[in-house]
Order: C-alpha cells, then structure tokens, then sequence
C-alpha cells in the first residue's frame, strides 16, 4: 500500500468554504470519513475555530450552489442532503450526501475512475488550502489520476503533487503538517518569533509587535503560534513514547 498526497488551492469566489476559511483563519476542517460510488458521495467534516467562523461555515456548507467536493463550478443539478449532527462554540460536524449528475465530478470520482475501489480518504482544509491524503495500492495509475483531476479542477484552483510514499504503518490519520513539518503560515508564524526572540527570556518582542511586523492580526498568529506549539509538542511526546517502549524491550 502507498499514501499519495497533494493539495488544492481555490482562487477566491470558486469555493464558498475556501472562501469562508480565508476569512476566518481560525478555523480548519478535517473529514471524520469520506465514501464515495460511481453514483454519489457522502463524507463527515468536523470543523474547529471561532463560533463566528463555524456559523459562517454552517451556512457555506447548506448554501444550495455548494456540493461537497463538486468539482463543477456551476450549478450541476445534483440533489445534496446536510446536515449538522453536532454543534458548540468551537465545533461543528457535518454530514453531506449527493448522488451524482450526468455533469458533477469530485476528487473521490476521478480517484475511483483511475485508482479504482477500495482507496481511504483523508483531508485537511486550511485557509484557501485543501490536503487530501489516498491511501491506495502500489500498482495504482498515480500521475493518470492526477492529470485527469487537473483536467476536471481548470484554471481556478491551483494543485501541488505533494508525496507519493509507501504507507507508513505508524502514521495514524491526516494531520496538518502532512507534507511539512508544519503548515506554512504556522512555519512561518514561529520561524518568524525564533528570530525575534519571542521565545527568550526575556522576551525580546511581545506578541502584538511580533504580529505588527508581519502585517498580521494578533489573534492569528496567536492562534497559528499555538497549533505550532502544540503540533511540535505532540510530535515530541510521541517520538519519546517510542523511544521508551523500545528501551523497556
């Protein structure tokens, strides 16, 4: 088995959740399961940020001109079935279904084309950026599957070939730094406050001077300052977990 990865990025107005991630740099969204038949695809989403952010997203995701993962960019007449199955401030999962027109296409459609069946989808949105990870079989027509969905996506949304590797049996779900260590803007985000001393002590630059510099709002770097922590903290405790068990055999 391989794991292919590539991401998406959607040019403002082509996708209203690309749209609304933009806006709100707070909140990501991850697929708790996504199935797809010749005929129709349904998938499970659970989305984190601010409770304006998840409100705005509520709304892109039951906005009637939006079917999850439709590559089409106009109306392609398909029936789509959401809904919310939970909701709190900071979270919202949702649920969406569509069968499948003569015209719609998606990601999982032309993987299921070329690749054939039996392939495990995982993804992460962030921003206008769209990850998507297959878990698929070693004799499988990547760089086929790949044209033909550069075909279907046109000149709106951008694609970037990111890793096509033998499955890592240890790699357990998608995760945001999938093809990096981290994510962009979070790489940049700490990169940026390791060299203006934001981490000594004393601190050398205060968050708010830090997210002037970078002509960002201070709340986002904030935010994108803690998932990178957070991110490089759980990587640690896990690789000294490893290392604990092997020493204890």
């Amino acid at each position: 088995m391989r794991e292919f990865v590539f991401a998406m990025e959607y040019e403002p107005g082509t996708n209203p959740v690309a749209d609304v991630l933009a806006e709100y740099p707070d909140a990501s969204i991850r697929s708790l399961s996504c199935h797809v038949t010749a005929d129709s695809l349904w998938r499970v989403d659970h989305a984190e940020g601010s409770s304006e952010a998840l409100e705005a997203l509520e709304d892109a995701y039951k906005n009637a001109d939006f079917f999850a993962d439709c590559l089409v960019k106009d109306d392609c007449g398909a029936d789509c079935e959401v809904q919310v199955l939970d909701r709190s401030n900071d979270t919202l999962v949702v649920y969406t279904y569509w069968d499948r027109t003569d015209v719609c296409t998606s990601v999982p459609h032309v993987a299921l084309e070329y690749l054939g069946e039996g392939l495990l989808f995982e993804t992460y949105r962030e921003g206008r950026r769209y990850r998507w990870r297959i878990v698929l079989g070693s004799d499988a027509p990547i760089h086929d599957f790949f044209d033909a969905l550069g075909g279907e996506v046109g000149e709106c949304t951008g694609m970037e070939m990111l890793r096509l590797t033998e499955l890592d049996p240890e790699r357990n779900g998608i995760d945001p730094g999938t093809d990096e260590p981290l994510p962009s803007e979070q790489r940049e985000a700490l990169q940026a406050a390791v060299d203006r001393g934001y981490y000594e002590t004393p601190r050398q630059i205060e968050l708010s001077e830090l997210a002037e510099t970078l002509d960002v709002p201070r709340s986002t770097l904030s935010y994108r300052l803690r998932r990178a922590e957070a991110s490089l903290a759980t990587a640690f405790a896990d690789e000294e977990s490893v290392e604990q068990l092997a020493a204890e055999r």
